[in-house]
């Protein structure tokens, strides 16, 4: 869970959402001085970023590009990071496939937070604030992990029968905490710090 106050790691990678050629529809200026961006989500800590590419290069949606330092061949440089209202509708639409992919991608990750999920206040714990999850199936999840850790998503699927589609359960989360800025508690995305936005 991150913590308020806490600045996130940079993002290495991202994934591609959506690439407007003509640049943002909030950018006001004439279309002549508009240039080309990308609109994409951070890999490991799900930052939604607008990017410039590399003149003359035109990134495939769901494509991972790199964004950290050093030497990158698709991507000149991060412009901002953006809200979830920022984004264009197609990005919007992307958003979930992509966070699929994202999750997939980096599944030990996730198998980690089921096996370390603990409570976060007297009342709460950490596996209720997934979709779908309630008091049940959060102690049949806690009783099952007590027999031995869940090597994957697909052995809690197994041993846990109401956890259908573990993966979307996650990209659910991921949803709500990048639609709600002021959502209260963050298992998987970074708050963003206060900008200026255009």
């Amino acid at each position: 869970m991150s913590k308020r106050g806490t600045l996130p790691e940079k993002e290495d990678y991202a994934w591609v959402l959506d690439y407007l050629p003509y640049g943002s529809n909030t950018d006001k200026r004439p279309a002549y001085q508009k240039k080309p961006l990308v609109q994409a989500i951070g890999d490991k800590h799900f930052a939604l970023v607008e990017l410039v590419p590399k003149e003359g290069v035109s990134p495939e949606i769901q494509s991972k590009v790199y964004i950290g330092d050093g030497d990158r061949d698709v991507i000149d440089h991060v412009k901002h990071r953006v809200h979830f209202d920022d984004l264009s509708h197609g990005a919007q639409l992307e958003l979930p496939f992509v966070l699929e992919i994202c999750v997939k991608d980096r599944e030990e990750k996730f198998v980690k937070f089921f096996n370390d999920a603990h409570p976060i206040t007297t009342r709460l714990h950490m596996l209720e604030l997934l979709p779908g999850i309630g008091k049940k199936l959060m102690w049949a999840i806690i009783d099952e992990r007590k027999k031995g850790e869940f090597k994957d998503l697909q052995d809690l699927h197994d041993r846990v029968g109401g956890v259908h589609i573990p993966q979307k359960i996650i990209v659910n989360r991921i949803l709500e905490e990048l639609k709600d800025d002021n959502i209260k508690y963050r298992l998987f995305t970074t708050v963003m710090q206060h900008q200026k936005r255009d």
